[in-house]
């Protein structure tokens, strides 16, 4: 298998594909791109990740630049500290949700967003040229120690205008929370006690050890699903390692569902704006995101924009268009008042600000928003050329329904879709269905993977 490279980073095995000499020449090459200047780096907690931030660092010094160094913490902190200093960039060390053996590094440009198309071609050719030159031993750059921008990240949640932590503190939240033994060790239980809630503490020793599958979906969080139960706690909470995706567990044990998470943001903050009087907003999320957040933007006069899936994309059109609230449906909120960047944290400030004003409980909430059902499949790339497949479905679609071919395939029928996708970090197919029922949702998932084998096979 080879390294992953793409707009979300780099991505690969440790030891097979990501080897120290693939970690210096990235850095190195990061060191290039940003002119030498400060940067700020910050890792998810994974096993591997003590030693790769220790070649990544070492390289950055001596390519001469001075290193903000976090330690294990959320790579939306990385991106925050980015803007707070003022720095060059950033590099997070993460593989996101993928398992232990891999590890990986996101870019962030200056303004904290991650590096964009344009800007990540201009890194990969400095890397592919290679031929680095370090400075001499008086030219080193400076290392510093930014661990407090852990506590900056919690401080600035507070700090937002909507949040009242004392009416959260009077409901004394029950939290069953689960952090995977990665980054949202470090800063999670300290938000959630700040606000008074009881933290019942599960996979949060920053081990790296991953207790379970690290992706935060219902499949890998039934140990948590569990535990809410038995401890009777008012909501379960659940991020990957490196702490951009939030994922919520109901008081009856029951998935919040991740798009909901995004769902639930989305509907808090256009009607605290309308209650402020402010209407007319824009909200930007991905291609693969559930149509209840259309629902939802149009009971507030609201206009729902959306890009191709990945972070920097909607970020990006965000920014472009002073969206005030977005994000990805994978549970990942985006509120431009702290940063564009996915962040659990700001999600879990949102959420629980909704769940206290609300006054129920959060199955409650749930049942309140309009409800879809998606249905994820995937498939292994093996021999099938996605690219040749997808056109010609794209072909073949596009005589009868809706279609849109930014990122894969996306096909809007009356009352359900299906979006087919490469995935950025993995070498496979999404298939995304989302339908009002979930027979409906895996009929359509079904199909659509039967067509793929199909279409491939006869190519």
């Amino acid at each position: 298998m080879a390294l992953m490279v793409s707009i979300s980073g780099i991505r690969g095995i440790v030891g097979i594909t990501l080897t120290p000499e693939v970690l210096v020449k990235y850095a190195a090459a990061f060191a290039e791109y940003t002119h030498r200047r400060p940067v700020v780096v910050g890792r998810d907690g994974r096993i591997t990740g003590k030693s790769a931030s220790d070649i990544i660092i070492s390289t950055l010094l001596q390519m001469g630049c001075d290193v903000h160094d976090i330690g294990i913490c959320p790579t939306p902190t990385v991106s925050l500290a980015v803007e707070r200093l003022r720095a060059a960039g950033g590099i997070a060390i993460t593989a996101s949700h993928n398992p232990m053996q891999w590890n990986g590094l996101k870019f962030i440009a200056s303004t904290g967003l991650f590096l964009d198309a344009a800007e990540n071609k201009s890194l990969w050719s400095i890397a592919d040229r290679g031929s680095f030159e370090y400075v001499e031993w008086n030219k080193q750059g400076r290392l510093v120690d930014a661990s407090e921008h852990i506590e900056k990240h919690i401080n600035a949640v507070l700090s937002l205008p909507f949040l009242d932590a004392d009416r959260i503190r009077k409901r004394k939240f029950k939290v069953v929370l689960d952090c995977v033994n990665a980054a949202g060790g470090v800063i999670v239980p300290s938000l959630l006690r700040s606000l008074g809630c009881e933290v019942l503490e599960m996979n949060c020793n920053v081990s790296g050890t991953f207790a379970h599958t690290p992706e935060p979906i219902p499949e890998n969080l039934t140990a948590l699903s569990q535990r809410v139960i038995t401890e009777n706690a008012d909501v379960g909470i659940a991020v990957d390692p490196d702490v951009d995706r939030l994922v919520l567990i109901t008081e009856r044990g029951e998935p919040f569902v991740e798009e909901y998470t995004v769902t639930s943001a989305v509907k808090y903050i256009l009607q605290s704006e309308q209650a402020a009087g402010r209407t007319g907003h824009t909200v930007v999320v991905n291609l693969s995101t559930t149509r209840a957040v259309d629902d939802v933007a149009a009971e507030f006069d609201a206009t729902v924009v959306r890009t191709p899936v990945g972070e920097i994309n909607v970020a990006s059109r965000m920014r472009a268009l002073k969206s005030i609230i977005g994000g990805e449906g994978s549970g990942g909120v985006i509120l431009p008042a702290i940063h564009y960047s996915r962040d659990a944290i700001v999600g879990i400030g949102i959420f629980l600000q909704m769940l206290a004003e609300f006054g129920g409980r959060a199955s409650e909430l749930k049942a309140s928003l309009p409800q879809y059902t998606i249905v994820k499949n995937k498939i292994q790339l093996g021999t099938i050329a996605p690219d040749v497949v997808l056109q010609k479905l794209h072909e073949k679609y596009a005589k009868t329904e809706k279609t849109n071919a930014e990122d894969g395939l996306k096909i809007d029928f009356a009352s359900s879709w299906v979006h087919l996708r490469k995935s950025n970090t993995e070498p496979i197919i999404r298939i995304i269905a989302e339908a009002k029922t979930k027979l409906e949702a895996t009929k359509l998932a079904d199909t659509f993977t039967e067509e793929i084998e199909t279409t491939s096979a006869a190519r």
